[in-house]
This record gives structure tokens, sequence and C-alpha cells, in this order.
């Protein structure tokens, strides 16, 4: 596919002002020095920086007529009709794009289990005093005692290893599973907020291959998600505007569990859409 000029510079453009508007505030508040329980996590967990978010890339098979910046970032080449990714970036990722293939195949492959209720975050605090937790700033809705209380009530069932493997060390041999790195490929479920908000690192791992648009909506999806993981966390952060889902409640379960249930029916629109790049990728690799 070959875009002209007005065709790349229109969707380019787009690109920016889409991202502008999802990271504005977040940049604001770094120049201002202000931390941010919720949002910081998308920047500091994920590695890539509110730039490269920003910058568009149209994908593996586009060429770019005219006189695109890409002309001049690693992992493009000009040939005769324009500006393209250049044909040796799958083959030097190649350990990378099969890997990430094996993981979001086989987490496609299970139904998505829901009812953890967030319990992860508890968990992170379990046991923990004033002076041990992450959130210092804001507090527990439930108090130490509380919080403590709810996890001891109720069945932890983490799949998540980058979630599992920040619990305190009292929490730990509460949870059913006992999630690795190595074991990620068969504990991987699509119902995990955890793994829907890793979508997002899939996607831009694959850049330039994969096309701006769908890294953006795997982040537009990880804010979203991140959003519900910390409304059912035991922090109060009311005063940033977020009403706690009060997962200690039978009524809170029932909201946490319909929105897991909706944002893992998003998240395999946006692992489909990633497979199908992939999918393209590894063709001409395996012959």
């Amino acid at each position: 596919m070959i875009l002209a000029e007005e065709e790349w510079r229109a969707r380019l453009a787009a690109h920016e002002a889409r991202v502008d508007a999802l990271v504005g505030p977040h940049v604001a508040r770094r120049r201002e020095g202000q931390a941010h329980p919720v949002h910081d996590f998308l920047f500091t967990y994920y590695s890539f920086k509110p730039a490269q978010l920003r910058r568009w890339h149209p994908g593996r098979g586009v060429v770019l007529a005219g006189d695109p910046p890409h002309a001049a970032w690693s992992g493009y080449v000009r040939g005769p009709d324009g500006v393209r990714v250049a044909p040796g970036v799958a083959e030097r990722r190649h350990a990378t794009i099969e890997w990430v293939h094996a993981l979001l195949t086989a987490t496609a492959s299970r139904p998505a289990h829901t009812g953890c209720f967030g319990l992860h975050e508890w968990a992170m605090v379990y046991r923990t005093r004033p002076g041990q937790v992450r959130h210092e700033t804001y507090p527990l809705r439930l108090g130490h005692d509380g919080t403590d209380a709810v996890v001891e009530t109720h069945q932890i069932r983490c799949s998540h290893f980058d979630a599992f493997r920040f619990f305190t060390a009292e929490a730990r041999p509460r949870n059913t599973l006992a999630p690795t790195r190595e074991l990620q490929p068969r504990l991987e479920q699509p119902g995990c907020l955890h793994a829907g908000m890793d979508l997002y690192k899939w996607a831009y791992k694959l850049v330039p291959m994969v096309p701006s648009e769908l890294v953006a909506d795997a982040f537009e999806l990880a804010a979203e998600i991140r959003e519900l993981d910390m409304r059912a966390s035991p922090y109060d952060l009311s005063g940033l505007g977020y009403e706690p889902v009060r997962i200690e409640t039978t009524e809170g379960k029932r909201e946490y569990v319909e929105r897991q249930r909706a944002f893992a029916e998003r998240g395999a629109v946006v692992r489909d859409r990633l497979l199908a790049v992939i999918d393209r990728e590894l063709a001409p690799l395996h012959g």
C-alpha cells in the first residue's frame, strides 16, 4: 500500500492529536514534579515514553510517498516508491516476535476467568504498617487491620507474575498459584486485568511493525483498565475523583466482575489484531 503525502500526513496529525489528549495531563504533571498513583504506572512500569507513543508508524507493508520524517528513523529504508519499514527488522527481532506470539496465542485459547476481585493490590500491602506502603500519600480505605482482614477472608488466585512478584512475603503463600516468568505462557488468561494492560507492552515492543493506531488503542485500553485496578484497590483515591469499587462487598464484587468481563472482550479484539500483525511477520520467517 502506498500512501500519498496528504494521506499519511493526515494520519500522522490525527495520531499526534489523539496521543496529546491521552498523555497531556501526565506530561503536565511530570513537568511540575507531581506524582499520580494511577496514571504514572503507565509510564514507569511500561517503558514506552510519551514521545515514543506520539511518534506515528504506519506499520509493515505501507510505503510513504514524498519526504516523511521516517526516512531518518531506525528501522526504515527509502526505496524507489517511498519510505517503508526495513525488510530486516523482523529477522533481527525473531525471538521476541515468536515469544509474544506464543504468549498471546496461549492466552487467547483460554476462557476468561473472572472473580479475582483485584485482590492482588490488597496482597501488595498485606500486613504492612505505615511507612511500608507504596502509595503512602493515600490512606487505606479500611486501614491496615481492615485490609488484612479482607485478604484473610478471601481466596487469592492471581495468575499474573508481574502482579504476584509485588506481593508481600506474608501474602505469597495465600495465593492459589505460584506464577513465574517461565510459567507465564501457561498461566496467562484473558480475564486478568494485567494481561489486558500488557497488550500495550506487546504492541509497542513490536514497533515499527505494528501501526501506531493499534498501539494507541492498546494504550487507551490499558489506561482504562488501570483506573479500575486502582478503584478496586485498598487505597482511598476519592480525592482524585476515583470512587472506590468496594470489592469487600457483594455489590462491589458484582461491579468488578462486570467491568472485568467487558475489558476481557475489548482485550480479545486488540489481541486478535496484534496476532494478525505477528502472523504476517512470522509467515516469511517460517518459509
